[in-house]
């Protein structure tokens, strides 16, 4: 068994892969945040907590507000620099449905392989919309979000791709 492991031939990959994904833009959403506060030092790390208090979303097939009462829950490194995100929050659709949205994600401050400062925030939004809408697309279809700083808007602007 061993002597025919290892006289199996490597599959040879092709670089680059075949059926590589690709993003398709589909929605900003302009999230407005209450003020922060902290659970302090738990036993995975310190616990932050952002209130979600609205805003609005917009997309090329979608377009609405966000709903009052969600928040963004991080959990902080010992050290500062990494943070993972999970925020739980509910946008309405102009037409009236409502949508759960659950993001996950990544913050990294810190310093890459060559020692260099680094800053990498990057996260994965799943959407939880009515089966029968028009909206069902959005659970399946796998979504990554990045934020956009803007001096002029007071909380966080998010653009989210569709992995295709």
């Amino acid at each position: 068994m061993v002597a025919l492991l290892m006289t199996t031939p490597v599959f040879s990959q092709t670089y680059p892969p075949k059926n590589t994904p690709t993003l398709e833009f589909a929605m900003q959403l302009k999230v407005t945040l209450g003020e922060t506060y902290s659970i302090e030092q738990t036993q995975h790390g310190r616990r932050t907590v952002i209130p979600i208090t609205g805003g609005t979303f917009e997309g090329p097939n979608l377009k609405g507000t966000i709903l009052n009462g969600g928040a963004d829950y991080q959990l902080v490194s010992e050290d500062g620099s990494r943070t993972e995100l999970e925020a739980i929050y509910s946008i309405r659709t102009d037409d009236g449905i409502s949508i759960h949205v659950r993001n996950n994600g990544i913050v990294y401050n810190g310093k890459d392989a060559e020692g260099k400062p680094s800053f990498y925030f990057k996260a994965a939004p799943r959407f939880e919309a009515p089966a029968n809408s028009r909206y069902g697309w959005l659970n399946n279809a796998l979504f990554v979000c990045a934020p956009e700083w803007s001096q002029t808007f007071k909380g966080i602007v998010l653009n989210v791709w569709m992995v295709k």
